[in-house]
């Protein structure tokens, strides 16, 4: 009779329904996070074309104008209402440090080093979230959680191959910025989690878009007078509204719900699926040679990222 008293009406035990819900939740999460990145991972080929044309600044500013204007028709369509206005300028703040500052220093360091220090370099950025959460969020530093970083840290450096990274005193000043890149989107996916705890995800990210545009609005229109615009054609048109749309709208607020819904080192461990789809990408379209350390890399991350699901 106890036993039967501590099953449901279907003699299913409450607590065994609320565990299963919870690890659904966690999967989706992580599959959310998985495909953000995947999404960055293969912005490379349309970015590169729509870069030709519009300066990086210019092209950041339509990304997020776009992905802005995309999550307010869904917050109208869904009737969500809008945070109060001391969260407001909270959220345009941690706006302004992802998408102005963060994706400032990317460009930036891009342009002033080269892509495989970039890829390499910013591959840091889960061990940045990891020190974040456990000092902003007190998240604990498990020894899963270390394990399963080292390793996917350990196949990021084996897929890029670092025989291509350069870092003499030419590239300094690149070099540092994109470390600073790293830095400040760690700090801003563990303030996303910090900040979701009141805000809804996608109230969440708009208003970050919004925050970010207060910093890139004055460096598009610098940018503009200075460097000028190339042709725009129908297809860097359609490049910019893939951006903006699918690369911004849509993986951002899956990057942000990842954040929102599991804890940022573990949510931080989807970031290294980008490196992965970016060098994979590459060799299927660009026809870039593929080496046999991109399984065993790409192998190596899938283990981490499965460690870290175990941790979720």
């Amino acid at each position: 009779m106890v036993e039967r008293a501590e099953l449901g009406y279907n003699g299913v035990n409450p607590l065994d329904r609320r565990h299963t819900l919870a690890i659904s939740h966690d999967l989706r999460a992580i599959f959310a996070g998985l495909l953000a990145t995947s999404i960055w991972g293969g912005m490379y080929v349309v970015s590169k074309v729509a870069l030709d044309v519009i300066p990086p600044f210019g092209l950041l500013t339509l990304r997020l104008v776009l992905g802005a204007g995309v999550l307010l028709g869904v917050a109208l369509l869904q009737r969500q209402p809008a945070p109060a206005w001391g969260q407001v300028w909270r959220l345009l703040g941690v706006g302004l440090l992802g998408y102005g500052v963060s994706l400032g220093f990317q460009f930036v360091g891009t342009k002033l080093s080269t892509a495989a220090n970039g890829a390499l370099v910013t591959s840091a950025t889960p061990a940045f979230v990891l020190l974040f959460g456990a000092w902003l969020l007190r998240e604990p530093i498990t020894r899963g959680k270390a394990l399963a970083l080292a390793l996917a840290s350990v196949g990021v450096v084996v897929v890029i191959d670092p025989r291509g990274v350069r870092f003499d005193g030419a590239l300094f000043w690149g070099n540092l910025a994109l470390v600073a890149a790293a830095l400040t989107w760690a700090l801003y996916s563990v303030l996303v989690r910090l900040v979701t705890r009141q805000v809804d995800v996608l109230w969440t990210s708009l208003l970050a878009f919004l925050g970010g545009l207060l910093l890139t609005v004055p460096a598009a229109a610098w940018e503009g007078f200075a460097l000028g615009w190339g042709a725009v054609t129908w297809p860097v048109v359609a490049g910019v509204f893939y951006l903006g749309v699918v690369s911004t709208a849509l993986a951002m607020y899956l990057w942000n719900y990842a954040f929102a819904r599991l804890e940022a080192g573990v949510a931080a461990m989807t970031f290294f699926a980008q490196p992965v789809v970016g060098v994979g990408l590459g060799a299927w379209l660009l026809h870039e040679p593929l080496g046999g350390g991109f399984f065993l890399g790409g192998m190596l991350i899938l283990v981490g990222v499965w460690l870290a699901t175990r941790e979720a």
